[in-house]
């Protein structure tokens, strides 16, 4: 299969996720182009029109039509701050245990090929993997899920793909995309036993450059106008005074 690894990045011309994947492609402004190109040596950067990146959805429906225009048979749009990328597997000193450790850029990229292929077989049109790494959110008897949240991190569509983001929520992109597809392809593909770590609202640039309190709860507001309050949820249990990460119950059956 051919697949193509790509990086919107934004403001931060230090990409720290070619450490871990060296092969993929990063995406720009043009402004921006010859710094990121001095501060990644050997890396691929492509230039992209002015007015395509500051919005994040925009940018990744930039890359997904021309990515698959250029013959791509899987997309996968990953963040540009990955530390590790993770994999919960048999411990090799007890095989009754499972234990955590950090992938090699050769195994992330025969697992991007091989999960492609597996959302292909299965029908879907997206894949992705588990947003955390904590043990309790992994049960190793349902390695796989159906209908589960797919965190902006790490998403992978395959060709055929129909769907593009939502350009008015580029704070709440991925939880309109798994509803987008789980409604249209009804499910996507998540890869439970493998996530991320990735530093996300810890620096400067990328979606750090809008986000705020106000902002978060406009586009929340907005996701939940847009699907409605009992398929997106506020989180009335969590320790914050306000989570603007929401629950969302998709109306599937299955994992």
């Amino acid at each position: 299969m051919n697949i193509s690894i790509c990086i919107p990045s934004y403001k931060r011309p230090k990409v720290e996720t070619l450490k871990l994947m060296p092969y993929a492609k990063v995406y720009v402004d043009e402004a921006e182009a010859d710094e990121y190109k001095r501060q990644n040596l050997r890396a691929t950067i492509v230039s992209c029109p002015k007015g395509v990146q500051g919005n994040l959805c925009r940018i990744r429906n930039y890359i997904l039509k021309k990515e698959f225009e250029n013959e791509a048979e899987a997309v996968i749009i990953v963040d540009d701050d990955y530390q590790k990328f993770l994999i919960w597997e048999q411990d090799k000193d007890d095989p009754a245990k499972m234990a955590q450790r950090s992938l090699k850029s050769e195994e992330i990229y025969e697992i991007i090929q091989k999960y492609s292929e597996v959302c292909r077989d299965l029908g879907f049109k997206m894949w992705g993997v588990n947003c955390t790494k904590e043990p309790r959110a992994y049960k190793n008897t349902i390695p796989l899920s159906f209908s589960a949240y797919l965190g902006g991190p790490f998403q992978a569509f395959i060709k055929r793909n129909e769907l593009l983001y939502d350009e008015r929520l580029p704070l709440k992109e991925d939880y309109d995309m798994t509803l987008q597809q789980c409604n249209k392809y009804r499910g996507c593909l998540r890869v439970n036993f493998l996530s991320y770590i990735v530093r996300q609202s810890e620096q400067k640039g990328g979606c750090a450059s809008i986000r705020t309190m106000k902002k978060e709860k406009e586009q929340l507001a907005l996701l939940q106008k847009k699907w409605g309050q009992d398929i997106v949820r506020i989180d009335k249990n969590s320790k914050r005074i306000f989570d603007y990460n929401p629950i969302i119950k998709i109306p599937l059956r299955g994992v």
